[in-house]
């Protein structure tokens, strides 16, 4: 009788540890989840890295020269200089 409880035990236990493998806290289905939610806050955080530097880098140059000043009131603003004529030209 005691020779087929131990077998029995065992699979109880290798039952209890495969079972927690897939249906666990740290199964492998949720292990992927995390895993693919990582990836998706890295890319998130990589584009806003990318608008930093670029919001970085445009307030350096207001604060550094007026090209950049006079580029936005071109762009923006529609503004030319005094004796200056604006001529815009519109793709057909």
């Amino acid at each position: 009788m005691v020779n087929r409880l131990v077998p029995v035990v065992l699979l109880a236990l290798l039952a209890a540890v495969h079972a927690q493998l897939w249906l666990g806290r740290g199964s492998l289905p949720r292990v992927n989840e995390m895993q693919r939610q990582i990836d998706v806050q890295k890319a998130a955080n990589a584009q806003a890295q990318q608008a930093n530097e670029r919001l970085t880098s445009e307030v350096h140059d207001l604060k550094e020269g007026l090209d950049m000043v006079e580029e936005k009131a071109r762009s923006e603003l529609g503004m030319v200089r005094p004796n200056e004529i604006y001529v815009q030209f519109t793709p057909r």
